[in-house]
């Protein structure tokens, strides 16, 4: 009987020690990073901080990995209500998730209680001089002085016929190709757009070599943040490591060149030769970072914008129709003279802008961006501790149905009446920090959609194909499809 007991008390003890030790382990987080709030932490947004070291991130990964994204935020309004601002461990920092316009716009638009706050991974491969990471004072002066080389109503207008001329001759090969992953050739495509902008007078083996490096570089950006042989991250530092020697020997060229040449060719002349009201020049570094962050917003957005737009008119044959017509009508208002597209053709595209507003509210390419606490804030009656990152939800902004009926229709014909209001819709942010290449993504995407309309339509190999939402939304077979042809005397029919 006594040996009985004997074992009892163990499976006893046991148990009581597992119970402790779970406890303990649920608190870790808690000890950490609430504990010496003092009576703060009373006062922090509902939520929890998950496991040590590990945080929320197991259930946003598993949630992003599923068919079902959106269970991860959906999880919090469940358990602690709509508040539209929850506590949460995330990319190993305690966060503040917030959900709604008012928190987004606030947040994104507060420079004085607010600064940027991306994971120091993210800063590693992007580029601490880039417009992500630098100073509100150095954000102002970099985005003054590279607006018009970028954005500007000249630049637009001068860019518009290469990118002509590469989306008609790529359209042109796809469809003798058969079947291709349409996403990765839309990317080789934007990729190739963005550099010529960038770098028009490089050769081809320095643009390819660019290409490779910046791929492995892009893969590291979401990837778990580990710098050791193997592993995605420790290939993305090596990359960003070889793209920034090729920058390198490319700015140190220019700068030669521009002793003897005064002509400017590209984004890099410019960018090389613009200085502020002290005289004071762009440092290579932040060229370099400028350049690596354009390649990131205007090569990606752009090509997962352009494949998502397709598709969807494609799935919606009355979007499809309204959006040729559209297309012809511009063509047969055009002189006999003109050859090719203007600026002011793309900016009356009004369905066609609204297809690709469209686009962007459902698919919404970045589904956050990362802000830091200046100070010890309150939103919504809650506190936010100065240092802890806040993280702007675009996502569920985009998919609410009290701000979108039916938020998981395309529907291009809701924004005819609409006027989204402030913090309601955020596909480039909002704020200082809007993105800066937000104009010419859009002019590429318009330019795309305007030939693929009035040439061509695409056939999916596999329409039910599953999705993967990281780091953005696509189909898993890279939308495997057959560009086809149309003959002209039926478009728009």
């Amino acid at each position: 009987m006594s040996s009985w007991w004997g074992a009892g008390e163990v499976v006893v003890v046991l148990g009581v020690v597992g119970l402790v030790i779970i406890w303990i382990v649920k608190r870790v987080n808690w000890w950490i990073y609430e504990a010496g709030l003092g009576e703060m932490q009373y006062s922090l947004p509902p939520g929890n901080l998950g496991l040590p070291f590990i945080g929320n991130m197991w259930s946003f990964l598993s949630a992003f990995k599923s068919h079902d994204p959106d269970s991860f935020l959906r999880s919090y309004v469940s358990r602690y209500g709509k508040t539209g601002i929850y506590k949460a461990l995330m990319f190993g920092k305690p966060s503040v998730i917030v959900t709604t316009p008012e928190t987004c716009k606030l947040v994104l638009t507060d420079d004085d209680a607010f600064k940027p706050g991306w994971p120091d991974s993210t800063m590693e491969l992007i580029g601490r001089k880039s417009f992500i990471g630098i100073s509100q004072e150095e954000h102002k002066r970099l985005r003054r002085l590279t607006a018009a080389p970028v954005n500007g109503h000249e630049a637009l207008s001068v860019y518009i016929p290469y990118i002509e001329q590469n989306v008609v001759s790529a359209l042109d090969k796809w469809a003798t190709m058969g079947q291709f992953e349409f996403l990765t050739h839309l990317r080789k495509l934007t990729f190739r757009i963005i550099m010529y902008i960038f770098l028009s007078s490089e050769s081809a083996p320095v643009m390819e070599a660019l290409e490779r490096e910046y791929t492995s570089l892009n893969y590291g950006v979401r990837a778990m943040a580990i710098n050791l042989p193997g592993f995605v991250y420790h290939r993305a530092l090596k990359a960003r490591k070889n793209l920034v020697a090729i920058l390198q020997s490319i700015v140190d060229d220019r700068r030669n060149q521009m002793k003897v040449l005064t002509k400017k060719k590209d984004m890099m002349d410019a960018l090389l030769d613009v200085e502020d009201e002290n005289g004071r020049k762009l440092s290579d570094q932040e060229i370099i970072d400028v350049l690596l962050m354009y390649l990131n917003a205007g090569h990606e957005s752009s090509g997962h914008i352009m494949m998502w737009a397709t598709i969807l008119l494609q799935e919606h044959p009355e979007f499809l129709q309204k959006a040729k017509r559209e297309q012809n009508e511009i063509l047969k208002k055009r002189p006999a003279t003109q050859k090719g597209l203007t600026l002011k053709e793309v900016r009356e595209m009004e369905f066609l802008s609204k297809v690709i507003d469209e686009t962007l509210r459902l698919i919404t390419f970045s589904l956050t961006v990362f802000r830091e606490a200046k100070r010890d804030l309150s939103i919504n009656g809650f506190i936010v501790p100065k240092g802890w990152k806040v993280l702007a939800w675009f996502r569920s902004v985009h998919l609410d149905p009290e701000i979108y009926s039916n938020p998981y229709e395309f529907n291009p014909s809701r924004w005819d009446n609409l006027v989204a209001k402030a913090g309601t819709f955020l596909p480039f942010g909002a704020g200082s920090r809007l993105c800066p290449g937000n104009d010419l993504a859009k002019l590429e995407i318009s330019i795309f959609l305007h030939y693929f309309l009035l040439n061509y339509e695409v056939e999916r190999v596999n329409p039910g194909c599953s999705l993967m939402y990281l780091p953005h939304s696509r189909p898993k077979d890279n939308c495997l499809a057959v560009i086809k042809s149309r003959p002209s005397s039926v478009l728009g029919a």
